[in-house]
């Protein structure tokens, strides 16, 4: 693949690193001259001085050929302006942006951005797990279906223990996926009864989570 990253700090020098050593042809971008001339001395023909989200720039490095742009920057706009001129002035295929706030990401995805990667959100969701007696965390975003894989405890109190899963009204887009009790995985069915401390893998809609929440008793 040709890929094209736009924004030559930390993640995009590793990123760029990492995508070569795949066998990948990659061309960073970065408008810092300073920032450049240190970059190329490891990247040599891998790195160009130009703004990527100028179109000039995205000319000159063959975005029409290119089958994916990566925008990386420390600025959300710059990574919006990246994507969406990839996408609708060079018709690339694929678009990923860094999401800087996570408060951006349904902007990001109405504006036809393909795939948003927030950090912030990540290291939100790593420490959440980690908090003693945390019972309800959100391990993945499935953009494309709108979908998120949530990973539940089930509280000795809740009103679903003992009940079998047919029993339980759970929201229209939800699915429980796995259940592990112990260190014994379970194969939901409906017969399935829920016990205290199961740990539920489901998957849910963004509007369904709330009550899914309620449902177990982790609001």
């Amino acid at each position: 693949m040709y890929i094209i990253i736009g924004g030559g700090g930390d993640v995009g020098y590793y990123l760029t690193q990492n995508l070569l050593r795949q066998g990948h042809e990659v061309l960073l971008l970065e408008k810092d001259n300073a920032r450049f001339q240190n970059l190329s001395e490891e990247l040599d023909q891998s790195v160009f001085k130009g703004d990527a989200c100028e179109a000039i720039t995205m000319e000159e490095a063959g975005a029409r050929r290119a089958d994916a742009v990566i925008a990386v920057t420390g600025e959300d706009e710059d990574n919006l302006v990246i994507c969406q001129m990839a996408k609708k002035r060079f018709n690339v295929a694929r678009t990923i942006a860094r999401l800087n706030n996570p408060r951006h990401e349904q902007l990001f995805m109405k504006l036809g951005i393909d795939v948003t990667v927030s950090p912030t959100k990540s290291i939100l969701s790593l420490i959440e797990s980690e908090l003693p007696g945390q019972r309800f965390v959100l391990l993945m975003t499935l953009k494309r279906a709108g979908l998120e894989l949530l990973e539940m405890s089930v509280p000795p109190l809740s009103s679903v223990v003992g009940k079998q899963l047919n029993q339980i009204n759970l929201p229209r887009r939800s699915n429980i996926a796995l259940i592990i009790r112990g260190d014994e995985p379970i194969v939901p069915s409906g017969e399935v009864r829920v016990e205290a401390n199961d740990e539920i893998y489901a998957l849910v809609n963004r509007e369904g989570e709330e009550e899914l929440r309620r449902t177990f008793g982790t609001a």
